[in-house]
């Protein structure tokens, strides 16, 4: 995974911007303009709104992580929501919001976030995360996906750590529990899944095995 990272300050909290990471999903554009101004450089200036806690709501609402925000003057740091989700974009990637654990094959950790958008292309050259490349590539799936795949006994707690174990060549697979959401459908569920990455699944979001006929190719 890359990282190509900026920051711009004010009195009151650092805002840290990753470049590699943005898809620009624009939610802080349409949060606070004033401060995210795409047509002006620095495009982001903390000073433009005095409000610091608005600032950093509006930041926790990056859905690929690429925001991130430090307080100087007090001890706060953003929180993972109460439910890890996995949330279907179509035509686009997989949203992953929580207490997010991602480990290589052998259980290493690599990242440890509360917002991350995977690759389901297969085509990003930032894998496992998304880099936009599904426009590139015309890309498409839509929102559904099988609830019978996620069916188990009822979780018996709520929230924790999701760990999203990365497959060498393959699909990730997660571990924990988890709501999975594409347009109206929901689904909770606590089942060891696997998440295609390959973009060649006829199940998606779920892997089917394609990725060996698909020749997919990642670490």
């Amino acid at each position: 995974m890359q990282s190509k990272i900026f920051s711009y300050e004010n009195k009151e909290l650092e805002v840290t911007w990753d470049l590699k990471r943005c898809i620009h999903a624009k939610e802080c554009v349409h949060g606070l303009p004033n401060v995210f101004d795409i047509s002006k450089k620095p495009w982001i200036d903390p000073d433009r709104e005095p409000d610091s806690e608005k600032l950093a709501e509006v930041i926790e609402k990056c859905p690929t992580g690429a925001l991130h925000y430090h307080f100087k003057t007090k001890e706060q740091t953003e929180q993972p929501s109460s439910a890890n989700k996995i949330i279907i974009d179509e035509n686009g990637p997989l949203y992953l919001q929580g207490n997010l654990i991602v480990q290589d094959k052998d259980g290493n950790e690599l990242l440890k976030e509360t917002r991350l958008a995977f690759c389901r292309c297969g085509n990003s050259t930032n894998k496992p995360l998304c880099d936009n490349s599904h426009l590139k590539t015309d890309f498409k799936a839509d929102v559904t996906f099988n609830p019978e795949r996620l069916e188990l006994e009822p979780q018996e707690t709520q929230g924790g750590e999701l760990v999203i174990k990365l497959i060498e060549n393959g699909p990730f697979v997660v571990e924990g529990n988890y709501e999975v959401i594409g347009g109206k459908q929901y689904t909770k569920t606590c089942k060891r899944m696997s998440f295609c990455r390959c973009g060649a699944s006829k199940n998606k979001p779920f892997c089917d095995g394609t990725h060996r006929q698909a020749g997919f190719i990642t670490e």
